[in-house]
């Protein structure tokens, strides 16, 4: 693990009140873009120490002066052997650990690429287990451990099928585990469509129109950002009440049939 302590450049809490992580340590794994940066800075911004993991050095190093991350390490969170390196050598004990680690694989059955759909069917539960595993040990009672799940594949739906699986198979996953390693916390938050780079990244030229659909359908009436995921994944950190439950955040997509 490598990095520099730096001063907190997070927006600061609100005049009048303590900051609600105020001395706790948060580490992000998968936190050098999108939700996860978005969650660092909110954690930091709340007085939280900030650990942060990414596979890109050059784009975590800019992550972390970003939000003034004490340290930082880059590795595949896939990679079991970095991952328990990584681990071993947090201090003892981290509050939170927040995991958006991953992206989405989305095939029709006749494109499916078999080897690919192994990968991700195996990598995403077992990954969830390693890592609920390895935090059993290094989170302080109370403290969270929280996952990142969706909601766009509930609806069957042609190349879905991949997706679908999993996020069938991460609601109780998070369950077994908070009752596994309490009195850790297991959270589940579970996004629709969020505007973020890896948003971007899926839908290419069909960004700005799927950002206009949304817009004009969704409840809410406008479209689900980063900081609004952040600020759900920080109100699990905190409020000590929360373990083995999803969370959805999605703007009220599923009561719609788009």
């Amino acid at each position: 693990m490598s990095g520099a302590r730096s001063a907190t450049k997070g927006r600061p809490a609100r005049a009048g009140r303590r900051p609600e992580l105020d001395g706790q340590t948060v580490v992000v794994i998968g936190g050098s873009a999108g939700i996860g940066l978005e969650t660092a800075r909110r954690a930091a911004s709340e007085g939280a120490r900030v650990i942060l993991t990414g596979r890109d050095p050059g784009r975590l190093r800019r992550a972390a002066e970003e939000v003034g991350a004490a340290t930082v390490s880059a590795f595949d969170v896939h990679d079991d052997t970095a991952l328990n390196a990584f681990f071993d050598g947090l201090p003892d004990p981290v509050d939170h650990v927040m995991v958006t680690a991953g992206r989405p694989y989305y095939a029709p059955l006749a494109d499916l690429d078999l080897d690919e759909a192994r990968r991700e069917l195996g990598d995403a539960p077992l990954s969830v287990l390693g890592i609920g595993r390895r935090a059993a040990g290094k989170v302080r009672p109370g403290g969270t451990l929280i996952f990142m799940s969706g909601t766009g594949a509930r609806r069957p739906g042609v190349g879905l099928g991949v997706i679908s699986a999993l996020t069938a198979a991460l609601p109780a996953l998070t369950a077994n585990l908070a009752l596994e390693i309490a009195p850790v916390r297991v959270n589940l938050i579970a996004a629709g469509f969020v505007d973020t780079p890896l948003s971007a990244s899926l839908l290419g030229d069909g960004l700005e129109a799927r950002r206009d659909q949304l817009r004009a359908n969704l409840p809410i009436g406008r479209v689900v950002g980063p900081a609004d995921v952040a600020s759900l994944a920080v109100h699990l950190m905190v409020n000590t009440a929360l373990t083995g439950a999803t969370y959805d955040i999605d703007g009220g997509q599923q009561l719609l049939s788009m």
